[in-house]
């Protein structure tokens, strides 16, 4: 009995003791939030702020004392706004948990694949060297077939790229992951491994994106090397679920701002235009800047890819990345019309000095000097213009890789029906990354271009149209003097004829290269041409 007597008093004096901690504590509370200033009341003439009209304790009468449930219950109700806002913090904490956890997730994933790639190297190293096995002599077909295959590429002849490399150069089939071979110091046909080249769809009201996507992830060799990011402009909710529809296999981001421009009244209608530059503004600072890439393939939304789409751009990776005479690749030719190009020569590459675009590759050393003067609008036009170019070029091919099916745009449908609807797309795949291409090297590439142009027969357009006097397939030289020289021969030729900045499409160094009825045709200016004229644009 005296046991239980004592623990009863123990548990009281607990008791006791926990109430007056209870009691205390929330006088404290009590006092601390008494002598905060109101909420949203602070330099409003009511609240501890000094000047105000009245501060804490030294209000009108008998207020500050009489009006304590008033206090108490304006207190409860800053408690509860209190409590309101951890709320809305813990939801949105909660909210990025998952974006967290896959951020770690992949950091897990790529340092558990630099571990294996890293032992995989340490065993080649102590792997002893094998001795070559003794080759078997080939019969009279196969070495006739190998012969042709080691000839070297003729370096007078840069529009006729035939020959591959040698065969210490060609990448190992077995090697795991295609992992091509390590870079080379001065050596632009050998690349850094494995470059991620991620490829940006700019998207914005057309849900037939989706026929530009499946190609994209049909013929994509890696979804690591290849990451697809498509930025969407406009807001538009159909599109937006297409491109959602894809899930995991491409990254959707939204430019955020899809207000109006303030344009001058003259360029209203141009709207479509401020808007598409602003976009890609975004987009490429998010690429560059945000996810961190060094390269990108920009294509749109209309746009659809060849086979050999990703083969050419990583092929020509390195060069971009190596020589300071160009600044983008280009998967386009505005010439590229079915009779305008050899069906026989889907290899064949030039340099150009008119910027392309639709599917073009550029670097973010590109993008630092470009984005600070980015143009409020028409920003192809302005890429084209002398200063941003600076006497660079870029590379293009004799068959398009990519085509455009969106005759419906803000160009309202401009060049689409006469030219742009008719371009051919490669269909045969090239091994870009086993063949030699330095020919493309500007010095080499500018000597054999120069000679080849200027040796062909000069001959005017009635000889190309009677076409009795004219023996082989050419090539033949058809020369103009002045802009409106060039602007009726290229209509007479089926050529594009607009000059931008004074450089005629697909050209360069004034010189046009294109089939007309099965000859090879360079529609050129006279030897000895130095530089283009801004007055003919």
């Amino acid at each position: 009995m005296w046991c239980h007597w004592a623990m009863l008093r123990k548990r009281g004096s607990l008791i006791l003791c926990g109430a007056f901690l209870f009691v205390a504590w929330n006088a404290l509370l009590l006092l601390f939030l008494w002598g905060r200033p109101p909420i949203g009341r602070l330099g409003g003439g009511g609240g501890a702020e000094p000047g105000g009209g009245e501060e804490w304790g030294m209000g009108k009468g008998k207020a500050g004392g009489s009006n304590l449930a008033g206090e108490v219950i304006r207190l409860a109700e800053e408690v509860e706004s209190e409590l309101e806002t951890q709320k809305k913090l813990l939801k949105q904490i909660q909210s990025h948990r998952s974006l967290w956890e896959q951020q770690k997730e992949s950091e897990k994933r790529g340092s558990e694949q630099l571990e294996q790639e890293l032992r995989k190297e340490e065993q080649k190293r102590v792997q002893p060297p094998q001795g070559p096995k003794s080759p078997q002599k080939p019969n009279g077909a196969e070495h006739q077939h190998q012969q042709q295959q080691q000839q070297q590429p003729d370096p007078h002849k840069p529009l006729h790229p035939d020959a591959t490399l040698p065969p210490e150069h060609k990448p190992n089939a077995e090697v795991e992951n295609n992992e091509l071979p390590g870079k080379s110091e001065g050596d632009p046909t050998k690349s850094d491994p494995q470059p991620v080249i991620p490829i940006l769809v700019i998207a914005c009201d057309r849900v037939t994106v989706r026929r530009s996507l499946d190609k994209l992830i049909q013929y994509r060799p890696s979804a690591d090397l290849h990451p697809i990011i498509v930025s969407q402009d406009c807001g538009h909710a159909d599109t937006a679920r297409v491109i959602g529809s894809y899930g995991s296999q491409v990254k959707h981001i939204s430019q955020p701002d899809l207000s109006d421009i303030p344009v001058r009244p003259e360029h209203r209608k141009f709207q479509g235009y401020y808007k598409i530059a602003r976009h890609y503004h975004w987009a490429l600072n998010q690429v560059f800047n945000t996810l961190g890439h060094s390269t990108v393939v920009i294509v749109e939304d209309d746009l659809e890819v060849a086979s050999d789409f990703f083969e050419y751009f990583r092929a020509l990776h390195p060069f971009l990345r190596s020589d300071p005479t160009l600044w983008c690749v280009s998967a386009w030719n505005d010439n590229g019309r079915d009779g305008l190009v050899d069906p026989g020569r889907a290899d064949l590459l030039y340099r150009t000095d008119f910027f392309p675009g639709l599917g073009w590759m550029l670097t973010k050393e590109l993008w630092d000097e470009l984005e600070p003067k980015w143009p409020k609008a028409f920003w192809d036009d302005w890429m084209r213009q002398p200063e941003q170019r600076r006497d660079r070029s870029c590379v293009r091919p004799e068959i398009s890789r990519t085509i455009t099916f969106g005759r419906k745009g803000v160009s309202l449908g401009q060049f689409f029906d006469q030219y742009l609807r008719y371009i051919k797309l490669n269909t045969e795949f090239v091994p870009f990354t086993t063949r030699d291409l330095s020919y493309l090297d500007r010095k080499h590439y500018d000597e054999s271009f120069v000679k080849e142009v200027y040796s062909a027969p000069l001959v005017k357009l009635e000889e190309l149209h009677g076409g009795s006097s004219l023996k082989g397939t050419g090539p033949f030289r058809v020369q103009y003097s002045s802009r409106d020289s060039f602007k009726g021969l290229a209509r007479n030729l089926g050529v594009m004829d607009d000059l931008k900045s004074g450089v005629p499409r697909a050209g360069y160094r004034g010189v046009v290269s294109f089939m007309s009825r099965g000859r090879r045709i360079y529609l050129a200016p006279p030897e000895g041409w130095t530089r283009y004229d801004t007055s003919w644009s």
